[in-house]
C-alpha cells in the first residue's frame, strides 16, 4: 500500500542561499504549497526580494553561512517569527571551476566553508531542533558531482562527496527519530553556476524548477537519493557496479565530461568574481589568524 503523501501546509522551511537560483525557485514551489518560507542569502536585499514575490509572510533575511553562530542566529529568528522548523534546505554554495593545479588555497577553503562546513553546521542545527520533536526534514543540495567526478571541479566534487557520506551517516543516526534527510542530486543546471559550460552530448541541462519539482516530491513523499532527473539515479547505480576503466570509457564515449572541462572562462568571469566575494566571515578569520 502506498505511502500517504505529506502535507506542507503550514511548514516552516528555512532555504540557505534562497536569493537566487535553484534556492528562489524552490522557495516559490514551497510556498505554493503553503508553506512558511524563510530565505537567507548573503545578498540580503535578493533575499529580501525572494520574500516580497512570495507574500503570505515570508521572511527574507541576510544569511552567511560560513558564519556559525550568525546561520544559528537566522534559524532562531525564522523559528521566533515563523514557529518550529520543519524543514532545512542546505542550498547555499559556490561552484568555481579551474583544473585543480592552478586553484588557490582561498578558493578550496571557501569551498570547504561554503559548501561542506556550512552544512555540517546546518545540519547539526537542524538536528537539535528537530529531534526533540520527533519530525523534520533536511533537505541537502549536493550534485551528481557527489557521485562521480569531473575534470575542473575537483574542490567542488570533493566538498559534494562530502555532502553526500555525511548525509548517509546522518541518515543512520536520525533512524527512528522522526526526521528525514533527503540528499539532491541534479545534474547540470541552468543557473549562474554553469554559465559559459557547453552543452555535453547525452547530458541534458535542467531548467530549476526542475530541481525544485523534486524537492517538493521529496518532502511529500520522503526517500534520501533525490537524482534529478530521476533517469541519472540509474546511470550512477550502473555505474558503481562496472569496473573503473569501462565507466570512464562510457564518460568518454557520451563526453559527459566536456562541459566543465571546456568552460568558457570569459563568460564565467562575473560569476566567478562573485563566488570569490562570497565567504567573508571565514576569510576575516583566516586573515585575523
Amino acid at each position: 500500500m502506498a505511502k500517504e503523501s505529506r502535507v506542507l501546509t503550514g511548514k516552516v522551511v528555512a532555504i540557505t542561499g534562497g536569493g537566487r537560483g535553484i534556492g528562489r525557485v524552490t522557495a516559490l514551489a514551497l510556498a505554493r504549497e503553503g508553506a512558511r518560507v524563510a530565505v537567507g542569502d548573503l545578498d540580503r536585499g535578493a533575499a529580501e526580494a525572494v520574500a516580497a514575490e512570495l507574500g503570505g509572510g515570508a521572511l527574507g533575511l541576510g544569511l552567511d553561512v560560513t558564519d556559525h553562530a550568525g546561520f544559528t542566529a537566522f534559524l532562531d529568528e525564522v523559528e521566533q517569527r515563523l514557529g518550529p522548523l520543519d524543514v532545512l534546505v542546505n542550498n547555499a554554495g559556490i561552484m568555481p571551476v579551474t583544473p585543480l593545479v592552478e586553484e588557490s588555497p582561498d578558493s578550496i577553503v571557501r569551498q570547504l566553508e561554503i559548501n561542506l562546513h556550512a552544512v555540517i553546521h546546518g545540519t547539526q542545527e537542524a538536528m537539535r531542533r528537530m529531534v526533540p520533536r520527533g519530525t523534520g526534514h533536511i533537505v541537502q543540495l549536493a550534485s551528481l558531482a557527489g557521485r562521480s567526478g569531473f575534470p575542473h571541479l575537483a574542490t567542488y566534487c570533493a566538498t559534494k562527496h562530502g555532502v553526500v557520506g555525511l548525509s548517509e551517516a546522518v541518515s543512520l543516526e536520525l533512524r527512528g527519530t522522526g526526521v528525514e534527510v533527503s540528499v539532491v542530486m541534479p545534474g547540470l543546471v541552468k543557473t549562474e553556476l554553469t554559465t559559459g559550460m557547453p552543452d555535453a552530448r547525452g547530458v541534458k541541462t535542467l531548467a530549476p524548477e526542475e530541481v525544485a519539482a523534486e524537492i517538493v516530491a521529496a518532502l511529500r513523499s520522503p526517500r534520501f537519493d533525490v537524482f534529478v532527473p530521476r533517469s541519472s539515479g540509474a546511470l550512477v547505480k550502473l555505474g558503481a557496479v562496472l569496473p573503473r576503466r569501462l565507466r570512464l570509457a562510457v564518460v568518454r564515449a557520451l563526453k559527459a565530461d566536456e562541459a566543465t572541462g571546456s568552460a568558457d572562462r570569459r563568460a564565467r568571469a562575473a560569476y566567478e568574481a562573485r563566488a570569490a566575494a562570497s565567504a567573508p566571515a571565514a576569510e576575516r578569520e583566516r586573515s585575523a589568524a
